[in-house]
């Protein structure tokens, strides 16, 4: 049987643009917890630096998705390139305010022009979807992307965090602004593969992506699978501190990642023939089964580790539909746009996770952390099942005389 994933890499250009989205969006892991590590190192004021860095997180999920629409409507180059120049400026700035104790305004000025970023992992996915749309090898290259975020997401803030600890406070930050100015260029560069522009039909869905209801049906459902992903790390933490092993946490954290990452890989080689609303149902069920343990698994590190390797099986399951299901769904003109909301929604959730893990914590104790997680898989059961219907829908593009088709 030969390897799905060299056949994707057999496409012209296609190791160049991976290799490339992948270290020019290592910053998304690396900007808010490296501005925290900076500002805390710098300003000694954790409030501060939890302020500034959320300022970054929040305005970038505003702005992510509105440059991802001009991005279908002009293409790639012409809209990333000028964002992702204003962002390198604008983490320049911010680690010259922090060193030179500049004022604490322009720190926050400064993060919000970090935060016109682009949502590379829109991007690449887009580049994906003009090799193989409407082929199987798309579910391949979907899930080999869903591993790469995996592990962006684990290597990235551990890079961060120390480089600033062992080198000085603005290392982290000036790694990540490196590799996002460096990746982008490759990235943007590589003008061949970049998917064309298309028009949009005069009589399709008319604004952003977000209006159309599979869209807002899956932003949502990630938007409570991002709080169980951010409450299983807040919990560790805890957990572990608690336990007397303050260092175990980023074991287990890895080991979340670790179970998420094989299984993500395994469903890439497959091509499943069941539905993806369906793949989906049973992926975000299969999540709600495995959280369930993490109630009963605050005893050892041994225990916890084995409890939440078990509850990441089904994260990249979750996230390989979720895109797919955009890819199917959303019109071709307002693809980028469609699945940056998606990223957008997984990142708000990651926030409120750990904001609400962080609250039943303080207030209940560490193991109750991991109630968040069981509520929130509890919603996003509910929300796929009543969206099932939107989620089997057929997608309304433009064929190549103008005229609306349904594409499946």
């Amino acid at each position: 049987m030969s390897n799905p994933y060299s056949r994707i890499f057999r496409e012209p250009g296609a190791k160049g643009f991976s290799a490339a989205a992948f270290f020019g969006r290592l910053p998304f892991a690396m900007a808010p917890i490296g501005i925290v590590a900076m500002l805390s190192q710098t300003l000694g004021a954790y409030w501060l630096a939890g302020a500034v860095a959320a300022t970054y997180a929040l305005t970038n999920a505003f702005l992510a998705p509105q440059i991802s629409r001009l991005v279908d409507r002009f293409g790639q180059p012409r809209v990333a390139a000028p964002a992702t120049v204003l962002s390198v400026v604008a983490f320049v700035l911010l680690m010259l305010s922090a060193s030179q104790r500049w004022p604490s305004w322009t720190l926050f000025a400064a993060a919000a022009g970090a935060a016109t970023m682009p949502s590379l992992s829109a991007l690449v996915r887009a580049r994906w979807v003009e090799l193989f749309r409407d082929r199987p090898e798309l579910n391949t290259a979907f899930a080999f992307e869903s591993a790469a975020d995996e592990l962006i997401y684990i290597a990235g803030a551990s890079l961060s965090v120390g480089l600033a600890a062992s080198l000085f406070p603005e290392a982290g930050v000036l790694v990540s602004t490196l590799f996002l100015a460096m990746g982008s260029a490759a990235f943007l560069l590589q003008r061949k593969t970049e998917p064309r522009v298309r028009p949009r039909d005069a009589n399709g869905p008319k604004g952003s992506a977000i209006r159309l209801p599979a869209v807002q049906v899956i932003t949502l459902a990630l938007v409570f699978v991002g709080m169980v992903f951010a409450t299983a790390e807040v919990s560790a933490i805890a957990i572990t501190k608690e336990l007397g092993q303050p260092g175990a946490a980023s074991f287990v954290i890895g080991v979340y990642a670790v179970g998420s990452f094989v299984v993500g890989l395994v469903l890439g080689a497959l091509h499943l023939k069941v539905p993806l609303q369906r793949q989906l149902l049973v992926a975000v069920s299969v999540l709600a089964v495995t959280t369930l343990p993490l109630l009963v698994a605050g005893s050892s590190v041994a225990l916890l580790a084995a409890a939440v390797f078990l509850s990441g099986v089904a994260i990249s399951p979750t996230f390989i539909t979720a895109f797919g299901l955009v890819e199917r769904l959303v019109p071709e003109s307002m693809l980028t746009e469609g699945v940056t909301w998606v990223m957008t929604g997984i990142g708000i959730g990651m926030a409120l996770g750990a904001f609400a893990t962080g609250w039943v914590v303080d207030h209940f104790g560490t193991q109750n952390g991991f109630w968040i997680s069981v509520i929130a898989v509890a919603a996003t059961v509910t929300t796929v099942a009543l969206g099932q219907r939107t989620l089997s829908a057929e997608r309304v593009s433009v064929s190549v005389n103008g005229i609306a088709a349904a594409a499946e």
